[in-house]
């Protein structure tokens, strides 16, 4: 029997996104430009929230960044498959409701989520990674890094810290 889900009613929904659940206070930190060699960095503020939906085989983030030059709304949905344990992570941007980012897809693994996806962004095509760090007791941490040679190199242009409410 499947659950309305979609999952298997007998078994009980991943944890791995168990840690993020909540409210919280974020310290953001993104390249000025990405992919062009640049090392200068903003730092701003935001608030996140985060809830547990379908059952617990996913949840929704609703995100407030405070960019300089304005703040926003986003929101990221993650889905857990059952037939290929991975996560897939979407992100809407409130700047571009018509436009869903194409998903990152992956796993945890030992507290650290690893989520991948093949894009183009500004007319190249690159892999797009997201790495979750999850250590318990200590506050989460992401990144977001990009490769346009194949995953050769990475340059990380995005990172989070958590502050739990």
């Amino acid at each position: 029997m499947t659950g309305a889900a979609g999952q298997s009613s007998g078994r009980a929904p991943p944890a791995d996104f168990d840690f993020i659940i909540g409210d919280w206070t974020v310290q953001h930190r993104r390249l000025q430009a990405r992919l062009t060699g640049c090392t200068t960095w903003d730092e701003f503020p935001g608030e996140m929230s985060t809830r547990k939906v379908m059952g617990g085989w996913g949840n929704i983030e609703d995100n407030v960044l405070d960019i300089p030059g304005g703040a926003y709304r986003a929101v990221a949905l993650r889905a857990f498959c059952a037939q290929g344990q991975t996560w897939s992570i979407w992100w809407l941007d409130g700047r571009n409701p018509m436009q869903i980012d194409t998903p990152v897809v992956g796993i945890f693994r030992d507290h650290i989520g690893l989520f991948e996806a093949k894009d183009v962004i500004d007319g190249r095509p690159t892999l797009v990674r997201f790495t979750w760090t999850a250590t318990p007791d200590a506050n989460p941490h992401w990144a977001q890094a990009f490769s346009i040679d194949g995953g050769a190199s990475w340059e990380t242009n995005w990172t989070m810290e958590f502050i739990r409410r």
